[in-house]
C-alpha cells in the first residue's frame, strides 16, 4: 500500500494531484519492476475510474491533471494536443544558466530511427537564482556552480526540457540520461537524495466543460515568500492531510543551499519564485 496522493483540486470533471518523484503515471512494460502508479493509486483513492490526459516523466514531480469521465478526457487531451495549455517548470541545473534565453531546437523522439524527421521544439528559460559552492563537483574546476531555472515549454516533445537544457550545456542535476554521472552522484551525496531535479510547478488548462482557464500550482514557494491566498484543496474524502507538504524535498533544496537571486530579475517583484504566483486553482 502506498500513501494517498496529495489532491490539489477536484470537481466532477477533473482532478489535479501532486505526482511524487519516482512514480509512473501508469503501468508500462518499459519499467516492469515499478509498483507506484498514479493512475491506479488515484482510482483506488477516489473510488472511480480516472483518465490520463498528459504525462510527467517518472523522475519529475509536481502538478498532474487527470479526467474523471471520457468526455472530459477527450476535451483535455485535445487541449494538450493543440497546445492550449500553459506549463511552468523549475529545474536545478549545472552551472550558471543564461539570464533569459529561448531555445528553438528541433528534436527527434528518443527511440526514433536515425532517418526519422525532427519535430519542432521550443522552450523559454529564465534563471531565477544561482549559487557557488567552494568545493568542486568536477575536477576541472575549483568550485561548483548551479542555477535554479524556470522553463516554459511551448511544444510538448518527450524529454523536451531535459534535452534543451543539455543543448545549452546546463543539464538538469540528477538527469541520468542527459547529464553526467559523476556530477549527479556528487550532488546526490550532498543532498542525500538521488533524483531528477525537475518540478512541474504550474499548469493552466481550459476546463473541459466551461472552457475557462484553470491554473493549478504545486505549492512550492521560495523561502520568505510573501503571503499567498489560501489554496483550494479537496482530499476527496480519503483523509489525506492538506498540509502534508509533498514539496518537502524541493523546499529543503531551496532552504539549505546558499542561493542568490538572479540580478537581472526586476527588483520590485515579491520574494517568491516568479513574482506572480497564483492560488492553486482559479476559474
Amino acid at each position: 500500500m502506498h500513501p494517498p496522493l496529495h489532491i490539489l483540486w477536484r470537481d466532477e470533471h477533473l482532478v489535479a494531484v501532486y505526482k511524487p518523484a519516482g512514480w509512473l503515471v501508469h503501468r508500462t512494460g518499459l519499467d516492469a519492476g515499478e509498483t507506484r502508479f498514479v493512475m491506479q493509486t488515484l482510482r483506488d483513492q477516489l473510488g472511480q475510474h480516472v483518465f490520463p490526459v498528459h504525462r510527467l516523466d517518472k523522475g519529475t514531480c509536481g502538478v498532474l491533471v487527470m479526467a474523471l469521465h471520457s468526455d472530459a478526457a477527450r476535451a483535455l487531451s485535445q487541449a494538450f494536443e493543440h497546445q492550449a495549455t500553459h506549463k511552468r517548470y523549475l529545474a536545478l541545473v549545472r552551472g550558471w544558466a543564461p539570464g533569459a534565453i529561448e531555445v528553438d531546437h528541433a528534436l527527434k523522439p528518443d527511440d526514433a530511427p536515425a532517418d526519422a524527421a525532427v519535430q519542432e521544439a521550443h522552450t523559454r528559460f529564465q534563471r531565477l537564482a544561482q549559487l557557488t559552492l567552494p568545493e568542486p563537483s568536477d575536477a576541472r574546476f575549483d568550485s561548483t556552480r548551479a542555477s535554479l531555472v524556470e522553463a516554459i515549454p511551448t511544444t510538448g516533445r518527450r524529454h523536451q526540457i531535459r534535452r534543451h537544457l543539455k543543448h545549452l550545456a546546463h543539464p538538469i542535476i540528477g538527469d541520468a540520461t542527459h547529464g553526467k554521472g559523476p556530477i549527479n552522484r556528487w550532488w546526490a551525496e550532498r543532498l542525500g537524495q538521488q533524483r531528477l531535479w525537475l518540478h512541474a510547478w504550474q499548469l493552466t488548462v481550459p476546463h473541459p466543460v466551461s472552457g475557462l482557464d484553470m491554473t493549478f500550482e504545486s505549492g512550492l514557494q521560495w523561502p520568505g515568500a510573501l503571503p499567498i491566498s489560501p489554496r483550494a484543496v479537496d482530499d476527496g474524502g480519503n483523509g489525506s492531510a492538506p498540509d502534508a507538504a509533498p514539496t518537502a524535498d524541493w523546499e529543503r533544496l531551496l532552504t539549505v543551499l546558499p542561493w542568490q537571486r538572479a540580478d537581472d530579475l526586476p527588483k520590485d517583484l515579491p520574494k517568491d519564485l516568479s513574482g506572480d504566483l497564483p492560488a492553486a486553482a482559479r476559474p
